[in-house]
């Protein structure tokens, strides 16, 4: 067995093997194409747009080689890494923790693949001397998703990894393999929105050193691919809050390209609850919001909830005036809808909150741009129980009132009309918010 799986991890890459990497930017899109694009198809990260749609956009904006790229919310890396596919120089803000290593481990793509190849066969030699009864079985989410044997190996290759781990690089790589690999191999199915469903098991499951090994192929070809292809290493992405980006020493942008939170009630942090348990980073659901959630943008209930905050608190706050008339008459609306509703989920204070937090954002965001610069936001509106927040419009009034010059809106797609268990019918859109410096 153990050189059936070494044989799968061959020590070099042979320069044929470029021309089977013709993962071209086939169309413009959302997240999903990605996951047939080099580096960017290392993790399923839903919360994503095209990154065909950002080289289209610098080529558009005639940015260079002297131009610096900005994206306040980077998430997995896409505008990063799209940057550097075409040699644009770009910094991205994460403050998702785990995104954050996520979207790091991304760019050390120029990294050696034949180090990378022999350390993870090395590890997994390791970790066929590791496979025991499983310990993570007596933790309630990895029992409910994984079978026992699939459990065992999954340890058995975090320990080998933790036993050999060093600060080299290239073992972050390894990181990322083991991560990416936590769904295929659950028995649980995944939402939309990467929200694990261990109560709706699905049929397809991967065996773990299979999945590893696989993926580490998938890995250190594309990292082959980036280095012969032009890429340019020329990324920063910092650990920071788009709405107190403090501590940095920053270039003055000449563009921004960005997917902030949209206000639909996403939970970026139960999005990522499988990985962070099987890491030890969180015991469970009542951990994320201590552990991830406060340190976002407040987008969803539970993180308006958690913090127990006021409405009239909020829609005191000095960054709302501009907006405060509207935001007040749609939050006191949901605060009376909400008693009607089985959850009373706290979207009053979860949309005052929110923009209240990108009203910080754009106060940040203008020192560190020039004055032509040209942003772009992709967003989509809401309608928390059906009462419509007309997002764009008073995120361009928020723009508008912390310096910038004008701002247009560009819509993309309809959305809620496919979905048989929408909750409400009132029409919603994805866009894209243009902002002139």
């Amino acid at each position: 067995m153990r050189l059936a799986y070494q044989a799968m991890l061959p020590l070099e890459l042979p320069k044929a093997e470029l021309s089977t990497c013709s993962l071209k930017m086939t169309r413009e899109g959302t997240f999903i194409d990605n996951m047939k694009m080099p580096i960017h198809r290392w993790f399923r990260y839903s919360a994503g747009f095209s990154a065909e749609w950002i080289v289209k956009t610098i080529n558009n904006l005639r940015l260079n080689t002297k131009s610096h790229l900005l994206d306040p919310f980077v998430g997995s890396g896409t505008t990063l890494i799209a940057a550097e596919s075409v040699g644009i120089n770009s910094v991205g803000f994460e403050t998702h923790p785990f995104i954050f290593r996520i979207a790091s481990s991304k760019l050390l793509w120029y990294e050696d693949p034949n180090e990378l190849l022999n350390i993870s066969s090395e590890l997994l030699e390791t970790a066929q001397q590791y496979i025991y009864p499983p310990k993570l079985i007596s933790v309630p989410l990895l029992a409910k998703c994984y079978s026992k044997k699939n459990l065992a190996k999954l340890e058995a290759i975090r320990t080998a990894y933790m036993n050999k781990y060093t600060n080299a690089p290239v073992w972050e790589l390894v990181w990322l393999a083991i991560t990416s690999i936590l769904r295929p191999t659950s028995l649980a199915g995944t939402a939309q929105w990467q929200y694990i469903l261990p109560n709706k098991p699905k049929s397809n499951v991967i065996d773990p050193f299979d999945a590893f090994c696989a993926k580490i192929k998938i890995i250190a070809e594309d990292m082959l691919f980036a280095q012969n292809t032009g890429y340019r290493s020329n990324a920063k992405i910092l650990h920071c809050d788009a709405r107190k980006p403090e501590g940095v020493n920053l270039p003055m942008f000449d563009a921004l390209i960005t997917s902030p939170p949209y206000p639909n009630n996403y939970d970026y942090a139960d999005a990522t609850r499988l990985e962070l348990v099987f890491w030890g980073e969180i015991n469970g659901w009542g951990d994320l919001q201590d552990t991830i959630r406060k340190y976002l943008i407040r987008s969803c209930s539970q993180h308006s909830a958690a913090e127990r905050l006021t409405l009239e608190v909020l829609l005191r706050k000095n960054e709302l005036k501009p907006i405060h008339s509207e935001l007040a008459h749609i939050c006191n609306e949901l605060a009376k809808v909400r008693l009607s509703k089985g959850g009373k989920k706290t979207y009053h204070t979860m949309i005052a909150a929110y923009f209240s937090d990108m009203a910080q954002v754009f106060q940040s965001l203008r020192p560190i741009l020039k004055e032509k610069s040209t942003l772009c936001f992709v967003i989509g509106d809401s309608a928390p129980y059906g009462v419509y927040v007309p997002v764009e419009k008073w995120l361009g009034e928020l723009a508008l009132a912390a310096g910038f010059k004008s701002y247009s809106f560009e819509k993309i797609r309809n959305r809620n009309i496919k979905w048989k268990n929408r909750k409400h019918n009132v029409p919603l859109k994805e866009g894209r918010l243009w902002i002139e410096g």
